[in-house]
């Protein structure tokens, strides 16, 4: 599955699974462009490593929730680049508390990063895919979309509006050769779960029937299948990736 002469956007891609989708995209071929907001270095950790595998990338700093800033990010990166053909919504936060102490603040925040960040890069990002006839959006959704978590309303509610927002964008987009579609994560080993103590990660094992915590490899190979051209038919659908926590 070649994506030699795609531009691909994969927001909060420094680390974790977007920085293994970076690196899957780049090995496909298309040029990345890696988002991030807060770590440079990680990001250059990532192109580098893009690099070295023989593809090319470069660093966009922006933050997906702003919408200003995101909207002009974008803007510049097509003008520079002559097109934006894949986006990867991937920048996502946790702030953790169970609802009956939950502050408002870190509700916003959670869903302003996780789902209305989405919102506003599909947004822009469309516009060119629009006009040029083709173009792949993959939302980062979660199996706590779909479950729900405990101590997590906040995060669960963000990625559960997800499934909403890539339906309606699926349909609203697909007379322009358009395709949205998501990708829900189970536990995956990244910075987010690094966090849990042994004992915990050992439950989680236990609910899992495959009997282990996904790779961010995992995530990838699920994205580089919908934005090729094997899932070129597929839009408005969800792929699961969580060794059959949910089903």
């Amino acid at each position: 599955m070649s994506l030699n002469g795609k531009n691909a956007l994969v927001t909060g891609g420094s680390r974790g699974i977007g920085r293994a989708v970076c690196i899957r995209l780049g090995a496909m071929g298309a040029h990345v462009y890696i988002n991030y907001v807060s770590n440079p270095d990680a990001a250059e950790e990532t192109r580098q490593a893009i690099v070295a595998a023989g593809g090319t990338a470069d660093v966009v700093a922006f933050n997906v929730a702003d919408a200003a800033q995101a909207e002009d990010a974008i803007k510049q990166l097509i003008k520079d680049a002559g097109s934006l053909d894949i986006l990867v919504n991937n920048a996502g936060i946790t702030r953790d508390g169970l609802m009956a102490r939950m502050k408002e603040s870190d509700w916003d925040a959670v869903l302003d990063t996780n789902l209305k960040g989405a919102f506003i890069c599909a947004k822009a990002a469309s516009r060119v895919m629009m006009k040029k006839r083709w173009g792949r959006i993959v939302n980062i959704s979660s199996v706590v979309g779909f479950s729900g978590n405990a101590g997590q309303s906040n995060y669960a509610a963000a990625k559960a509006g997800m499934q909403g927002l890539t339906k309606s964008m699926a349909r609203e987009f697909a007379s322009r050769n358009i395709t949205v579609n998501a990708v829900a994560p189970g536990y995956i080993v990244t910075d987010m779960t690094s966090i849990l103590n042994e004992e915990i990660q050992e439950k989680i094992k236990a609910e899992i029937p495959l009997a282990n915590l996904g790779s961010p490899e995992d995530v990838a190979g699920a994205v580089a299948y919908l934005v090729g051209d094997d899932g070129s038919y597929i839009t408005g659908q969800t792929i699961h990736v969580n060794g059959g926590m949910y089903m």
